[in-house]
């Protein structure tokens, strides 16, 4: 397929008139061919006007036939082949394995969400019979559906250029959930975002849905996507990036003069606890695990230990030992973008210089736009004192805490910010103090695991990908996972409606099979 770098609005095709962006090679920094055009304010309007025209009939389609729209991109998204795998490659810098494997998870997650739409209890379907006889009062007939909140913008992340991206979590939990969808691609990937948007626009034609179901926009500057989550016909919006550029959509959805929710994840250090049983049995061995996890893909994910916790002791000593040797001769990794590059620089050059901050070692240098991994250590008390050494630091690069007892590991916890993860480390003498922290780790957390690192989200129905602030803009929800498809979604009461009114859904004898609570009970 020939990239064209045009913009995908309700299933045509433009070229954007304001300015240009370029796919570079990850690993030279070399501008790639084509350009895209960046939309302008009226691509931009009419984009959304589509959107909301298709809104209507869009919501109102079948669980069947939403269903099989989803599975027909997932379909499109693996016909693109190696075209799609090596693209991504050139402008990730991400090895092919792992594009693959994104690649895979980002059909999964499509597929998942057209079972949970088939299966139908996401609509959350309740009626409650009219009770004329009852006594004192009668009560009314009362039928519930969830409907979508409308149409949804998306950003693409650059950590995840197919899972976080056009067709990725946010797109299918939307589209699942019966929103059209705008996508502003990520400028670090622009040709893979054609690619998959197309992929999309020719599943919308294959499924004779409204034009306006998908749209895809490319933007040279940062006013495009301010535009987007200011226009009025959005009604939600899905976001993977920084904490500055989340909190700046939030602000202007908050501004609106009709407020709209920002589902953005934002920042995370994810920290590890290490416990003092489990560091004495296998204290150089999760030393290693660990730099395995730092180091994984350049240490780009939201979930990269970016913080460790442990008491003081000879246990903690050989996990720095072991820690420190598997770190000094980890290779570089190419980075994303130079700008990620730049600021992972910017970020370990501001660690190695703290006064309250031991370097304990550097991973292999490399080429100009590689990343070389680091770890660094201070003291409890130190990190205490200093909240700039909570700031994440978007790459390989760790901070270890000193504790002198559980005591002050336990004020450490209490000071953290939001995560998206916490990781314990046990061994079998460590489990009363685990359930001593637990309740802690649970107001600052979505997912709390044991004897892992969170780098790695399953997508499944139990999964929370999500945490208090920073974290994510929205504690109560999630973007991997079935459950994403909730933060899209809204209940509408009916009360009392002629039967000729009442939504498919909802009808007497229950014509869709769907899984509906009657009574109060399940059915």
């Amino acid at each position: 397929m020939t990239l064209n770098g045009r913009l995908l609005i309700g299933g045509a095709e433009r070229r954007g008139t304001d300015g240009e962006i370029r796919g570079l090679d990850a690993a030279s920094g070399e501008p790639q061919e084509p350009g895209f055009g960046g939309a302008t304010l009226a691509d931009l309007d009419e984009a959304c006007r589509l959107a909301a025209e298709a809104f209507p009939r869009y919501r109102e389609t079948r669980p069947a036939e939403r269903a099989a729209f989803l599975e027909a991109i997932a379909r499109n998204i693996l016909e693109l082949g190696d075209e799609l795998v090596a693209r991504c490659v050139l402008e990730s810098g991400l090895p092919r394995a792992r594009v693959e494997g994104e690649r895979n998870r980002t059909v999964g997650q499509l597929r998942l969400f057209a079972d949970v739409v088939r299966e139908g209890s996401f609509l959350d379907l309740r009626i409650d019979p009219a009770m004329p006889e009852r006594k004192p009062l009668s009560r009314v007939e009362l039928r519930l559906r969830n409907i979508s909140v409308g149409p949804v913008a998306v950003f693409g992340a650059s950590n995840f250029p197919l899972a976080f991206s056009v067709a990725g979590g946010d797109t299918a939990s939307a589209l699942a959930a019966g929103s059209p969808v705008v996508v502003k691609a990520h400028s670090a990937h622009p040709g893979t975002s054609e690619l998959v948007g197309r992929a999309v626009a020719t599943a919308v034609r294959e499924c004779g849905l409204p034009r306006g179901t998908f749209s895809l926009l490319f933007a040279s500057r940062r006013s495009v996507g301010e535009a987007l989550v200011a226009d009025p016909r959005i009604k939600a919006v899905g976001f993977t990036g920084s904490r500055a550029g989340g909190t700046a959509l939030m602000r202007i959805a908050a501004q609106r003069p009709e407020p709209i929710p920002v589902y953005a994840e934002m920042s995370s250090i994810n920290p590890v606890i290490l416990f003092p049983a489990a560091l004495a049995e296998r204290g150089a061995e999760i030393g290693r695990s660990f730099v395995a996890s730092l180091t994984m893909g350049a240490g780009q994910f939201c979930t990269n230990p970016g913080l460790v916790l442990a008491v003081e002791g000879e246990g903690l000593d050989a996990f720095l030992a072991a820690a420190t040797d598997a770190l000094t001769a980890a290779p570089a990794a190419t980075m994303l973008t130079p700008g990620i590059h730049a600021s992972y620089c910017e970020g370990v050059a501001k660690l190695a210089v703290h006064d309250r901050v031991e370097t304990l070692g550097e991973g292999r240098a490399g080429e100009r736009l590689q990343g070389r991994a680091a770890l660094f250590a201070t003291s409890a008390s130190d990190f205490l004192a200093h909240r700039e050494l909570q700031e994440e630091v978007f790459g390989a690069s760790s901070l270890v805490v000193r504790c002198r007892d559980a005591a002050e590991l336990s004020r450490v916890v209490a000071a953290l910010e939001g995560q998206l993860t916490i990781a314990l480390h046990l061994g079998e003498g460590d489990v009363e103090a685990a359930r001593t922290l637990l309740p802690e780790l649970e107001v600052k957390a979505g997912r709390i695991l044991v004897n892992g690192f969170g780098t790695g989200v399953e997508v499944g129905h139990a999964m929370v990908h999500g945490g208090p602030y920073p974290a994510t803009s929205d504690a109560r929800t999630t973007s991997v996972g079935s459950l994403a498809v909730a933060r899209f979604l809204r209940p509408v009461c009916y009360q009392d409606l002629p039967a000729a009114l009442v939504p498919e859904t909802l009808r007497d004898g229950n014509p869709l099979g769907l899984p509906v609570r009657t009574d109060g009970h399940l059915g």
